[in-house]
């Protein structure tokens, strides 16, 4: 089933978004350009979510891409929460005590945030007022333990984001009279969802991190070339931390079964994540919950089945690792990406495919073959391929299209193969699972000029 380069474009920017940021008195003075994001769906619907919005009532824009498992409930309840959280964490005490009078007598908000949002991305209104209601008796919360200091972002990252998974949990074990909600609430909890969070305000770029997503800078060296910093660590049975703290976080009679095959209690690839309630809470309280709860709750296995081997949880959390970084002129952008992106492409390429995009300037690598055998007519084909591909490079019209481009289409060359983007993208919803992920991207573009000026 062979897809004309119009019917590829089309599907790759589906769900594609780009935010530039205002100028004032004809003057950039923001630390962040803009940004560009997409998304391509592997799972039906897609489990993967994104976020980004402007901070009002504090300086700084967030910006995050969540991957939802055991279904997409999870991810998107993050992904209109979360920042709501971390906004207020980092409000000053009179700031609060304003937005909670509002709310005392009936007068209109102080909007806190200003959100980016592409029309697919969707929010839940049936649970609006109970989303406010657990936010409002944070913030209360924090006007009572006021201690007159200014917020740290770290912690306030931290609070957030541990508040907030607390809250799901919470809400679950509550229960609604609302049988609709009710079943929602527990869905949430129920599925899971990594966080790659970023917060950039002026030349301070905050990264939050929970499970497997990441963050990588692009940095733009001396000679034009680029390189990736690394700004987050996956939570998942490739970092020798993450094992050792899970170890040393259950005795040592659990030490065999705590990690089998890669994953955690041999089931779940991230060792940090919202919601999975079932690595999280007791036995007894499953059980009641899951019983009390409404009937497709019943039907569902998934909420039935206990973990092998679980004796003292909870096993896993959602509390974030989180990594300042000081922004130089030559930190060009920010990718934030589910593994989705990250299992095709080694960050050093995505560095020079977003850089040479984003700059228009091509560092002709010699072309490599990699130790095949190719005729003279073949690398005339791959030079002719590539000075096209020069032409064309200016086909998307935003970075984020850009990468998905790359890390679905790319050949064993190193450069995009029509036949086999086609091929990938053509696949049918049951097959597509096999080959790939869920992938959403962010880049943010970062100002040199206002940063330097710092």
């Amino acid at each position: 089933f062979y897809l004309t380069p119009p019917q590829v474009n089309s599907i790759l920017k589906a769900n594609e978004y780009s935010f530039k940021v205002p100028e004032f008195d004809g003057k950039n003075v923001s630390s962040v350009l803009g940004f560009d994001s997409n998304q391509l769906p592997a799972n039906a619907p897609i489990e993967d979510r994104r976020s980004a919005a402007t901070c009002l009532q504090t300086r700084g824009m967030l910006l995050g891409v969540f991957d939802g498992h055991a279904g997409c409930a999870c991810a998107q309840a993050v992904s209109e929460r979360l920042f709501y959280y971390i906004a207020v964490s980092l409000l000053p005490h009179e700031t609060l005590l304003e937005i909670e009078n509002a709310v005392e007598s009936g007068r209109a908000l102080l909007p806190i945030l200003q959100w980016h949002k592409h029309p697919n991305d969707y929010f839940s209104k049936e649970a609006s007022k109970l989303y406010f209601n657990s936010l409002r008796t944070y913030w209360q919360e924090l006007i009572d333990l006021n201690s007159g200091e200014t917020t740290d972002v770290r912690e306030a990252l931290i609070n957030a984001f541990k508040r907030l998974d607390n809250d799901i949990s919470l809400e679950a074990q509550v229960g609604d009279p609302n049988s609709f909600l009710n079943y929602l609430v527990l869905r949430v909890a129920f599925s899971g969802s990594t966080a790659c969070v970023a917060h950039v305000d002026g030349v301070d770029l905050h990264v939050a991190n929970t499970g497997d997503s990441r963050a990588m800078l692009g940095v733009q060296e001396e000679d034009g070339s680029w390189s990736a910093v690394n700004l987050s660590y996956d939570h998942n049975a490739q970092n020798e931390h993450e094992v050792e703290r899970v170890k040393m976080e259950h005795p040592k009679s659990e030490e065999k079964s705590l990690v089998k095959q890669d994953r955690l209690l041999g089931l779940l690839m991230p060792f940090r994540a919202f919601g999975d309630v079932k690595f999280k809470w007791s036995i007894e309280l499953q059980k009641r919950v899951v019983e009390s709860g409404p009937d497709q709750l019943n039907d569902n296995e998934y909420t039935k089945f206990i973990p092998p081997n679980y004796y003292t949880p909870p096993y896993l959390t959602a509390e974030p690792e989180v990594i300042h970084h000081k922004l130089r002129p030559q930190d060009k952008f920010l990718v934030l990406a589910t593994d989705g992106l990250w299992e095709t492409m080694h960050r050093q390429d995505v560095a020079r495919i977003v850089g040479e995009y984003l700059t228009g300037v091509h560092h002709q690598q010699p072309i490599a073959v990699g130790g095949y055998k190719v005729t003279l007519g073949q690398m005339h084909g791959l030079l002719t391929e590539r000075r096209a591909r020069i032409s064309s490079v200016f086909e998307d019209q935003n970075a984020a299209t850009h990468l998905i481009r790359h890390a679905v289409g790319n050949n064993e060359f190193g450069t995009v193969d029509h036949e086999r983007l086609s091929k990938m993208l053509s696949l049918p919803e049951e097959l597509a699972r096999m080959y790939r992920d869920d992938i959403t991207i962010i880049v943010v573009q970062f100002n040199s000029h206002v940063i330097g000026a710092y």
